[in-house]
């Protein structure tokens, strides 16, 4: 059930309850109802991002078991300043996109060798938040049935770029170097690069990765050149393996993340009785009302819930009200005109989480607080 009324007006319920005014201005706010809740949310603007339009978009299944555990039965005792999955402390988490590309064919260093530039752009994490994790997440996947391969595995850290003709191993520092039996099921190596994407952070810090494939049991004339687009080989007799690379960057925003277990979301099963006493109203906010399904994965909506009704003289305990708000109930009881009654306003709120498309195409996973109203009372 939730009440009828516009997308704006159901926005503006949404900036209402998170940024925990008793009113809106009229004019101001009402012009951008928008740009404050997704200012609440982190963001700058609305995502617009390409690959939600593609059909079967991938969204990593650790961030869907991420989300589920979060939405679950057991929800209330997780810490959601806390990614369990990793053991760090975090309440974003983000799986960024590898934007590199095929170096070339063939290495001028190896000849049996492949090469492809990994590049993460770091840009995309808030100079407030705390880079917790960066694990770098590489998958092969063997597509033909010829039995498993073996691959030797080089991973570089790019220090510098170089000139055409100069030393490529001068200008990189390895980071990685081992043998990875290719099975018919996917394949993954796991690299922890949380203190190289610290400094990737920083202005012209970023040169990127590069990796380095040899078949360990395969001629070099049998090899084919990576597709640009994602690793993939030209031909279906090609001996590689598809390679999709990712960078798992766990991170803490201290301001919208406080310790301490979730709250048992009971205001979902508030009861629907008439009343014009302060108390929490039902209120379901559906993003496809406001046309925002296209970059939220989940949920799709999800229960706000709001606070609204009068705190009469006098106060009953079930009122929650403070000393302050018995005071000025007996106040505007006895100059009604001169004193207002007391806001009634969310006492007790919990967080959800959303998994969501950004700006940069990248699979992010949030856990924010103070969304759903549980409790209200008088101040």
């Amino acid at each position: 059930m939730r009440p009828h009324g516009t997308p704006v007006a159901l926005l503006a319920a949404a900036c209402l309850l998170l940024l925990g005014s008793c009113a809106l201005s009229r004019v101001e706010e009402a012009k951008s109802p928008e740009r404050l809740f997704l200012g609440s949310l982190g963001l700058s603007g609305r995502p617009r991002p390409a690959g939600s339009q593609q059909p079967g978009r991938h969204v990593p299944s650790a961030l869907w078991r991420m989300f589920r555990r979060s939405e679950g039965d057991h929800a209330e005792e997780s810490d959601p300043c806390t990614v369990s999955e990793y053991g760090v402390r975090g309440n974003i988490i983000r799986y960024v996109q590898d934007q590199g590309r095929l170096v070339s064919g063939w290495s001028s260093s190896c000849r049996a060798c492949l090469e492809k530039q990994l590049y993460f752009n770091m840009s995309v994490l808030q100079p407030v938040e705390l880079l917790s994790l960066a694990q770098l997440e590489i998958t092969f996947h063997w597509k033909l049935l010829q039995g498993p391969r073996a691959l030797s595995v080089s991973l570089y850290q790019v220090i510098r770029a170089t000139l055409r003709g100069a030393d490529p191993q001068a200008g990189r520092r390895l980071l990685l170097s081992q043998s990875v039996r290719l099975q018919h099921e996917p394949t993954s190596v796991a690299v922890d690069l949380t203190a190289l994407a610290e400094g990737w952070r920083k202005p012209g810090r970023n040169y990127g990765l590069l990796l380095e494939l040899l078949p360990l049991d395969a001629e070099p004339e049998e090899l084919l050149p990576f597709h640009p687009g994602n690793s993939l080989p030209l031909e279906p007799a090609s001996a590689l393996p598809l390679v999709q690379a990712s960078l798992v960057a766990v991170s803490l925003n201290p301001h919208q993340c406080r310790s301490g277990r979730r709250r048992r979301r009971s205001a979902v099963h508030l009861p629907v009785t008439p009343s014009n006493v302060c108390k929490a109203r039902r209120l379901y906010i559906d993003f496809k009302d406001v046309g925002w399904q296209d970059w939220i994965i989940a949920p799709q909506g999800y229960m706000a819930n709001y606070c609204h009704g009068e705190c009469p003289f006098p106060l009953s305990e079930s009122l929650n009200g403070t000393n302050h708000a018995i005071l000025q109930t007996l106040v505007h009881s006895l100059d009604p005109h001169g004193t207002p009654q007391p806001c009634c306003v969310p006492i007790h709120l919990s967080p959800i989480s959303m998994l969501y498309y950004d700006n940069n195409d990248n699979v992010v996973l949030r856990h924010y607080q103070d969304m759903v109203v549980d409790e209200c009372g008088c101040r």
